[in-house]
């Protein structure tokens, strides 16, 4: 079968990996579980955007791909005014392969708001945002958690979050998707001397084999967001007028599913902010045949997609950016996970050495703190991560000042 019909059914059928069994936590740590500084993060995150929404009478929080409700649960836990607390050890290594560091909590500094001005090219109107400060009732009282996933609610989760496994309509606040993307099923591709052809897998021991040519719609996303596969060649027989460069057996992934599956999203947005964190890359950059790969109890595997395993590819940023924006109809921004953090107060820095003499307890608190939030914002780890923010409903300069660095993700006129 093709691969996202494989990835679809190992993921995300009856017996799936993220359906049944003790959950993705199991067998990899994400920022999530690494570290609550994440959590404290997206919190701040929260209470800005509640401010810049004027404070609606419901705030909702919406995590797709919820896992087992972890990051809801320590978000729950921190709108009502207590520290939160990752639910794991910390003992899973990240997917990325970034070193270890224990877990522990950290404090986040306030963040400003933007004073730069993002032209939106969509008019005033559509992305102003509401600035009325309504009656003063605390957000706890206000917030509406949601966890989107289609495993079963667990037993343990608090009864302020509920749970579905479809993304509600008419949000308004925060819709979170982290590492949700790189495991929406995709296409992969192939070039052969008779052009572009899907690859089939078999699902039960993952040997692959040339299936039929690609339709006009993925060969068309193929050609403007893989550029560095395809060159003009008006001899071509394709109806796209490309042509595969020479490298016979090229391999692509094609990200046009998680186009649609994003624009859903955001679309379930009345007005706030959509925020997808994911390891991804940039159409000038694509990797090399690509990034299929497999997890399974805290190891790399090879991506059998039977159900024993996590399948996830690194997701097309720049792609799924598009489809957001014409979706929301206000401009993205898109940078780094360091970037996104240190604009909510976790920069990792190292405490001062003369609180180590003041207070030697707090040093070495501190210390963990920023030992646990450099992990979160190492580029060669779990920092890799890019933050894909989408508001809705406002404009980009509402959203925390220095989010997201300059990033060229032009596509071609």
């Amino acid at each position: 079968m093709r691969w996202h019909q494989a990835m679809e059914r190992a993921l995300y059928g009856t017996d799936g990996f993220f359906v049944s069994g003790a959950g993705p936590a199991a067998h990899f740590r994400t920022s999530v579980h690494a570290s609550p500084v994440f959590a404290d993060a997206l919190l701040r995150l929260i209470h800005h955007l509640d401010g810049v929404l004027g404070h609606p009478s419901v705030f909702d929080v919406v995590d797709v791909g919820a896992g087992r409700g972890e990051l809801l649960r320590s978000l729950c836990v921190g709108v009502s005014g207590e520290p939160a607390h990752s639910g794991r050890s910390g003992l899973i290594p990240a997917r990325a392969g970034s070193p270890e560091t224990p877990t522990t909590t950290a404090t986040v500094r306030p963040s400003p708001v933007n004073p730069l001005t993002i032209t939106t090219g969509y008019g005033d109107d559509s992305c102003a945002s509401d600035l009325t400060v309504g009656v003063g009732v605390p957000l706890a009282e206000r917030v509406r958690f949601t966890a989107v996933e289609l495993a079963p609610r667990p037993d343990d989760l608090p009864e302020q979050i509920a749970w579905t496994d479809r993304i509600p309509a008419g949000v308004t606040g925060l819709l979170l998707a982290t590492e949700w993307l790189d495991n929406v099923p995709l296409d992969l591709a192939v070039h052969t001397q008779h052009g572009w052809h899907y690859l089939l897998v078999d699902p039960t021991t993952g040997e692959e084999t040339i299936g039929d040519p690609l339709s006009r719609a993925d060969l068309d996303w193929l050609s403007t967001w893989w550029p560095s596969s395809l060159v003009p060649d008006s001899d071509s027989s394709t109806e796209s007028g490309f042509r595969a460069t020479p490298t016979e057996h090229a391999r692509v992934e094609i990200g046009r599913n998680r186009d649609e599956a994003w624009a859903d999203a955001v679309g379930h947005v009345e007005r706030g902010l959509a925020l997808a964190v994911d390891y991804g890359h940039l159409r000038a950059e694509r990797p090399v045949d690509g990034t299929l790969t497999g997890y399974r109890a805290g190891r790399q595997v090879p991506p059998v997609p039977d159900g024993s395993c996590d399948v996830t590819a690194h997701v097309a940023m720049d792609s799924v950016a598009s489809a957001g924006e014409r979706v929301a109809r206000c401009a993205y921004l898109l940078g780094s996970q360091r970037d996104g953090l240190r604009a909510l107060g976790a920069d990792g820095g190292r405490p001062p050495l003369s609180l180590a003499v003041s207070d030697p307890s707090g040093y070495v608190r501190a210390l963990a703190a920023a030992s646990a939030a450099a992990e979160l914002t190492d580029a060669a780890g779990l920092g890799g991560h890019l933050w894909l923010w989408q508001p809705v409903g406002l404009s980009a300069d509402r959203l925390p000042a220095g989010c997201a660095g300059p990033i060229d993700t032009a596509a071609p006129s």
